[in-house]
């Protein structure tokens, strides 16, 4: 069956029976229906005296077309843990509308390991998202307002930062002149759309603790340059009130269920690209408060989303990850030993094993930030036990327990193991965290410690432009800011096509952007894409409504 026909065939408990699952009242849930709610930031303010849970990151070997499962597993692990008697919770990101029409598909998990309702959360779901949109598209609109009726900041219209967004996939609007048609339609200058989950707000709303943080953080937004260079900021538009009331509602996170009936929280959603690509700090900790074991996961592998986690998220909330889970699959490693796409159903343990050094750099790395680990093996049927063996016998010559998961197939039945070691690995409180990099470290050696300690390259470079642009950014008063890598997904490296684990390569800084409320540095590398297109025949061309009512085409 596909994920949504096993969707449709859920159970699904009331959500304020999920919600007394973590001893919720029934007065702490704003209902959307009779599946999903938020949660009343109020109460979740009265649970600052709890002691926190356990934090379990997820995160995963170097993405490829095989695939890897890192929110499938998290929510069969959430299950697992369940299964064995904790009390256990998920949280995760939303996804955006651009996937979900156009070709990587929703993220909701997949197979027996999902949340629900899983039509519900890929598409329109709460609002977030579109709230995110509006009001990043307010703070367009006052500052082209503003230039037209006076520019008494003296935007430099040449020099405005802030596009519009959109959560869609939509080429077009990459680059755009708006302003056209006379004097009553503005000055005519280059604009340009992202997508909502690029937006700087996005990043703002997960990185934010409440509403008075968001505003904050919503001020300090750097929006455009005078001519002289002078940064022109948010709060000088005078709009960050209004933008505030269209996040108020949204800030509250969202409660829905797995398969099983466990309490999931479902909460903001920023690319692991050009943001920090995970939940929002609210969902954690409300988490942390309401459950022994909170299970989340950061966007693509571990060099990208598991370093922004521990580097960003973690260090701006003061959170302390107790465990981290390595997501692997067979097919990707066979992958990353240089097998084609269409070979990947034929035993081949030599492939396994040299994609392996793969597993082992991320293994590494994520122990560099003083966290523990375990490799869980999403399996498929066309697995061999050979192969399987041979991951498992090169985790443990690391250091590491992998335990091979289905997951897919037996939801949570299928992860007890692996919720057995989880709680082991913690029980035993080795967890030591720390950043990788300290505050005060320039931000050009930040960069350079993430490229050669955990990409291993050799060096890192940039043209004297953005050099200066980095000195600029030091001696503005940011320097103590983290730092956001933005490269390929697909490789340790800036080239999608080194495989395995790359040595000795030379990182080029193509861009590097302020995002002040949020409170870091983008530093691009490679080409990077804000605002992706449609595939040749997008998911969205399969999609529609049946004669009976239902969508289909949709997973």
């Amino acid at each position: 069956m596909s994920d949504i026909e096993i969707a449709r065939q859920a159970k699904m408990k009331p959500i304020t029976d999920v919600a007394k699952k973590l001893s919720i009242p029934e007065s702490a849930i704003i209902a959307f229906g009779h599946t999903k709610a938020k949660l009343n930031p109020d109460y979740l303010d009265s649970l600052a005296d709890r002691p926190d849970g356990k934090l379990i990151l997820v995160t995963a070997i170097t993405p490829t077309p095989a695939g890897e499962g890192k929110t499938t597993t998290s929510v069969g692990l959430t299950d697992g843990l369940n299964r064995i008697g904790k009390k256990s919770i998920v949280c995760l990101r939303e996804p955006s509308l651009g996937p979900c029409f156009g070709m990587k598909g929703g993220a909701a998990g997949g197979g027996y390991a999902q949340v629900v309702p899983m039509e519900d959360i890929n598409l329109h779901f709460t609002g977030d998202f579109h709230a995110i949109s509006a009001a990043h598209n307010l703070l367009s609109a006052l500052i082209d307002n503003h230039i037209h009726w006076g520019n008494n900041l003296e935007i430099d219209a040449r020099r405005i930062q802030w596009k519009r967004v959109l959560d869609m996939n939509d080429r077009a609007l990459r680059s755009i002149n708006c302003g056209l048609g006379g004097p009553g339609n503005g000055f005519p200058r280059q604009d340009g759309y992202d997508i909502t989950v690029a937006s700087e707000i996005m990043a703002i709303f997960c990185l934010a603790t409440d509403l008075d943080d968001l505003k904050n953080r919503l001020n300090k937004i750097v929006v455009a340059y005078t001519r002289d260079h002078q940064p022109v900021l948010a709060s000088q538009i005078e709009g960050i009130g209004a933008m505030a009331v269209l996040l108020k509602d949204a800030l509250a996170p969202n409660l829905v269920q797995t398969l099983e009936n466990n309490p999931a929280i479902i909460h903001g959603g920023p690319f692991a690209n050009i943001a920090h690509g995970c939940n929002s700090v609210i969902a954690t900790k409300a988490g942390l408060k309401l459950a022994d074991y909170v299970v989340t996961e950061a966007g693509f592998g571990a060099d990208l989303g598991a370093e922004k986690f521990f580097n960003i998220k973690c260090r701006n909330a003061g959170l302390s990850p107790d465990a981290a889970v390595i997501v692997a699959t067979v097919r990707a490693l066979k992958m990353h030993g240089n097998v084609a796409k269409d070979d990947l159903s034929e035993e081949n343990v030599a492939a396994v094993q040299e994609g392996c050094s793969n597993l082992v750099r991320h293994i590494e790395n994520v122990k560099s930030f003083g966290v523990p680990v375990v490799v869980a093996i999403n399996r498929f049927v066309t697995d061999t036990d050979a192969e399987i063996a041979m991951i498992k016998q090169i985790a443990e010559s690391n250091g590491v327990k992998a335990v091979d998961c289905t997951h897919w197939s037996n939801g949570g039945a299928g992860t007890e193991s692996l919720a057995r070691e989880v709680v082991e690995l913690v029980d035993r409180g080795h967890a030591n965290f720390a950043p990788l990099y300290p505050d005060e470290m320039s931000l050009w050696d930040k960069v350079k410690t993430i490229a050669t300690r955990l990409y291993r390259a050799e060096d890192i470079i940039a043209d004297k432009k953005i050099r200066d642009q980095i000195t600029m950014l030091q001696k503005s008063g940011y320097g103590h800011f983290p730092v956001c890598i933005a490269k390929s997904q697909y490789s340790f490296s800036t080239d999608p096509n080194l495989k395995g684990a790359p040595n000795n390569h030379v990182m080029a800084i193509r861009e590097v952007r302020l995002s002040a409320g949020a409170g870091f540095i983008v530093v691009v590398c490679g080409d990077i894409m804000t605002m992706p297109g449609l595939p040749r025949v997008p998911a969205a061309n399969n999609i529609d409504i049946g004669d009976n009512g239902e969508i289909v085409g949709l997973f």
